[in-house]
């Protein structure tokens, strides 16, 4: 019988969630509901030392806005929790005394000190061998060197300990992945690892294979970091007795730097001009802020979009997927093994294509809180025929207020650049014989249609230059030079508002 599709995302809360994290729980989200299967969150805070306040709170917070609905984890609960690792000491402890019954483990109570020390004379001696492992044991404070006697009375007496995993001698392993294939390793590479530390908690190896055991997952999807640690992790899975329900393993690609360059990192979002964060960041010892891609206007569709094709193909042309369609599509075999370049220039063309399908409804939607963030009490139907005029100049949902802001109030400045090239010594005659002619329209015909015809008709017959009379027009009205087409401005702000902007900008350049 197939197993169920259990995965989960497991992230230590030392620290914001990047976007490479939190692609990894995408991809184990996609995978579990093209399966019909479950989304688990869970906290790995074995690192109590590198703990951070909030932290648990962001990575909660960057999943629901990102759509992806955790199934069991730490505030939903589930039939297999606790799912924070800090409350499940008492199990780890449990376990790990099960391998130093069988032999699989031992105590260690080497000091730091002796560690270094041991480390030096390997590298003084040129030696191949340079870790604590089959070789190095032998001349190290632990169960092997050991009288009963003496770890009997080390252990009753409290000394400091860990407790280390004890590799087999010279066997050659292979563990197969998902996305990698076969993976071969001989166990005298690898070293006794730690499983339990001298503070009582465990680590990531240790607890890392207990959970899964536990919470019966069924597949390990994961960054390329961790390959590395999954031949030992395979061998906790047959220390433990249970090879038969070890999960399987995928490891992703890395997320690099745009050049292709190394893995992608703050320091990259920091120097370019991008955040790697899904939301804004805090952080509560240095009070600094990290930007997110949700306050800097990102779409939700758009960021899920942008990281599902980091790494993985549909095997198609297609590049914009809804969620639905992620999941029927979503093979971890079609995930490659190379890195995947961020492009952030692709990250505001996904983000602007999902901003031009949005309807002028849903769009106001977006833009009414922005106003009234800002005292601006606007009405919706008003706030949609604005964002159908600006909405093709926009890529993120913080343009909204750029673009648009001169049709919700009166421009208290203006763009030098546009001034000097515009506004001449003979413009405020010019300007003001515009002010008389949309000035007997009647208020109840002031339209886009009416204004441009009248002004038009002054321009022809006059013989006059276009852009002499329409650029200042312009500057006055909206304070710039660029924006949607002058006279559907004017019909938006009214007659009142329109004649009051060119009175101001003349009186504000003659002065």
């Amino acid at each position: 019988m197939e197993k169920k599709v259990r995965v989960r995302f497991a992230p230590s809360p030392t620290g914001p969630l990047h976007i490479g994290g939190l692609r990894t729980a995408l991809f184990n989200y996609l995978f579990a509901k093209k399966h019909n299967g479950v989304f688990i969150l869970r906290i790995e805070d074995t690192d109590q030392a590198r703990y951070v306040s909030g932290a648990e709170e962001y990575i909660t917070e960057s999943l629901k806005w990102c759509g992806l609905t955790v199934d069991e984890g730490i505030n939903e609960g589930g039939k297999y929790g606790p799912y924070r690792q800090s409350e499940r000491k008492d199990i780890y402890k449990k376990e790990v005394l099960k391998l130093i019954k069988n032999g699989n483990a031992y105590y260690a109570f080497d000091t730091s000190e002796e560690l270094n020390d041991m480390r030096k004379e390997l590298e003084k001696n040129n030696s191949s061998v340079r870790q604590y492992n089959a070789a190095t044991r032998g001349n190290m404070k632990n169960s092997f060197t050991l009288s009963k006697e003496e770890l009997k009375k080390k252990l009753e007496s409290g000394e400091p300990h860990v407790i280390r995993f004890n590799i087999p001698e010279n066997q050659e392993l292979t563990v197969n992945d998902i996305i990698r294939g076969k993976v071969t390793v001989n166990t005298s590479q690898l070293d006794d690892k730690v499983l339990f530390k001298s503070d009582g908690m465990p680590t990531y190896h240790l607890a890392n294979i207990v959970d899964d055991l536990s919470m019966k997952i069924s597949h390990v999807i994961r960054g390329e970091e961790w390959l590395p640690s999954l031949p030992l992790h395979v061998l906790l899975y047959k220390s433990f007795g249970k090879e038969s329900e070890m999960p399987q393993f995928a490891h992703l690609p890395l997320l690099l730097k745009p050049n292709g360059k190394g893995k992608l990192s703050k320091r990259d979002g920091d120097k370019m001009g991008f955040p790697v964060f899904p939301i804004e960041w805090k952080d509560p010892k240095t009070k600094e802020t990290a930007a997110g891609y949700r306050e800097d206007g990102y779409l939700v569709e758009a960021f899920i979009n942008l990281l599902a094709l980091l790494g993985w193909s549909p095997g198609t042309h297609q590049e914009f997927f809804t969620i639905d369609e992620l999941i029927e599509q979503f093979d971890l075999k079609r995930v490659g093994k190379a890195g995947a370049k961020f492009s952030h220039e692709k990250a505001k063309w996904f983000n602007q294509h999902y901003l031009k399908e949005k309807s002028d409804k849903e769009l106001a939607e977006l833009f009414l809180p922005i106003l009234k963030q800002k005292g601006i009490d606007a009405k919706k139907d008003y706030v949609e025929k604005v964002v159908a005029l600006v909405k093709e100049r926009l890529v993120f949902t913080n343009d909204f207020w750029n673009q648009s802001a001169f049709f919700f109030e009166t421009p208290e400045t203006y763009n030098p650049k546009v001034v000097k090239k515009r506004w001449k010594s003979d413009t405020p005659k010019e300007i003001l014989k515009i002010k008389e002619i949309l000035d007997k329209i009647p208020n109840d015909n002031f339209n886009t249609a009416s204004t441009e015809n009248a002004v038009k008709e002054h321009i022809i017959t006059n013989k006059l230059n276009f852009g002499k009379i329409l650029n200042p027009l312009r500057l006055v009205i909206t304070g710039t030079g660029g924006g949607p087409h002058l006279f559907d401005i004017i019909s938006m702000i009214g007659k009142d508002e329109t004649i009051k902007r060119i009175n101001k900008g003349v009186l504000v350049f003659s002065s």
